[in-house]
């Protein structure tokens, strides 16, 4: 584990056990307060004098937010964001130092927020516009008649920006479930500490699975001499799967103890009816959400934090799909993605592309990301046509069988795309790949030209069964 890893996780634990002393504070403006001189501080911490980065982007982020047109506000700071996104991580070409590793992960952060606030703000405005209360859904009608949106401050968006909670890995959370953590009465009646404990309780085997295979097969081997100069091209190709498992226990570290911290602060709460989603917040029976309770029924009512709900370890590994897999991965940046680019795309049909490439950019600027990225939607394709021949219209024993081979398809996928995520630079990705003859995309190519195939002669088979019973 190296030095960075300590500091990252360092921070998250601290940030968990601030949290238990945090939800004690009652008063809404000292809380705002504390929240967000904690979040400079964390940011300060790791950043020193490159705290300069997300000081200026937000308070510029945040007069476009104020003064800008309503109607464009969105588009005119998600434009602006991601540019500063881009020099912040060019900044050398500029005579500036490259900021550290954990100030690109709250820049990456403060970039969902600002441009989630914009939309969230333009969003409201439009809603406000439309006079036929008919055409509103339960939601909109909810948001139009308590948001504080209307009335947002500067100081408002640098509360929302620097609280601490979230400040180094996420996850995205609007705006409204910030104000909402602030003002609601709920985190007096959860059951924090048995969500604390169910977030917590496989992160210790994570641990000792990332710090056993961090040891015996490491990344830093694969750029060796002695990886490429001594090793087989079948355990250089096999290394795709340490690699990936390393990758994954990592990040669930990482992100279950993210949501730790969200849990220990209150934030993401809300009762159980309203059924809330990832990333959004509730999405049914917002009248619950602001009709007068006594204490008594505050406390029996049934609390969860879905709205924070970023990672299922489970889920990911284990379901059997690739289209699937990427459903339980970092699920509230998935939301915002969704939201903020593939809905607001103006083509769809090019939609899908448009929020990969957006996802690769808010990963950064080396090729990787856009290797690991780009190939989504040619392993969706040939996942596709597998999935039409093995499951649909199988079951029993040869559906589970097929549900076999899927998942060993979307596991190696993943762990194909990871290389290059891991590896970053261009010379050492196509080194490592042609160090494997490209078995990987050679393989892939295969099965989507047999399955391609297969899959004509199949619709041709089913549409003479179909004429036959019709008679012709």
């Amino acid at each position: 584990m190296n030095l960075d890893d300590v500091i990252y996780l360092g921070l998250l634990l601290s940030t968990i056990v601030f949290g238990c002393f945090y939800r004690k504070i009652n008063d809404p403006n000292l809380k705002k307060n504390v929240g967000s001189l904690v979040g400079l501080l964390v940011i300060l911490s790791v950043s020193g004098v490159h705290i300069l980065h997300p000081l200026l982007s937000t308070v510029i982020a945040a007069q476009i937010i104020l003064h800008v047109s309503k109607k464009k506000c969105h588009i005119a700071t998600f434009v602006f964001c991601f540019l500063y996104l881009f020099f912040f991580r060019t900044t050398v070409h500029f005579g500036v130092p490259y900021p550290p590793a954990h100030t690109n992960l709250i820049q990456m952060i403060l970039t969902l927020k600002l441009v989630g606030l914009s939309l969230e703000v333009s969003s409201s405005h439009e809603n406000k516009k439309r006079k036929d209360s008919s055409s509103k859904s339960e939601e909109e009608k909810y948001e139009e008649k308590h948001n504080d949106i209307d009335n947002l401050k500067f100081i408002d968006i640098l509360h929302y920006s620097f609280n601490y909670v979230g400040i180094l890995t996420g996850p995205y959370y609007r705006y409204r479930t910030f104000v909402d953590s602030i003002e609601k009465p709920y985190i007096k009646y959860d059951n924090w500490k048995d969500n604390l404990i169910e977030k917590l309780k496989y992160v210790p085997i994570f641990a000792i699975f990332f710090l056993v295979a961090s040891h015996y097969w490491p990344l830093s081997y694969a750029l060796s001499d002695e990886f490429y100069n001594e090793r087989s091209w079948l355990y250089r190709y096999w290394y795709i799967w340490p690699n990936f498992f390393i990758f994954r226990m990592r990040i669930y570290i990482g992100l279950l103890l993210s949501e730790s911290a969200c849990v220990t602060a209150g934030l993401g709460l809300y009762p159980a009816i309203t059924q809330p989603k990832s990333g959004h917040g509730p999405s049914q029976q917002f009248k619950c959400l602001v009709e007068s309770k006594t204490p008594k029924e505050l406390e029996s009512l049934e609390y969860n934090y879905k709205t924070i709900y970023n990672i299922n370890p489970y889920g990911s590994d284990f379901c059997v799909t690739y289209r699937e897999g990427m459903k339980h991965w970092n699920i509230c940046v998935q939301y915002w993605l969704a939201v903020n680019v593939y809905k607001k795309f103006p083509f769809k049909k090019l939609r899908t592309i448009a929020t990969l490439m957006i996802s690769a950019v808010w990963h950064g600027v080396w090729t990787g990301y856009y290797v690991c990225i780009g190939t989504v939607p040619f392993g969706l394709m040939v996942e596709d046509i597998w999935v039409q021949l093995l499951l649909k219209d199988h079951q029993g024993t040869a559906l589970k069988r097929n549900e076999w081979f899927v998942w060993f398809y979307k596991m190696k996928v993943f762990s194909y795309q990871a290389i290059a995520f891991h590896l970053l630079e261009i010379n050492k990705i196509i080194k490592y790949f042609n160090s494997i003859y490209h078995v990987g995309l050679i393989i892939h190519l295969f099965w989507y030209v047999v399955g391609l195939q297969l899959l004509k002669a199949k619709k041709s088979k089913e549409q003479k069964i179909t004429k036959e019973q019709k008679g012709e």
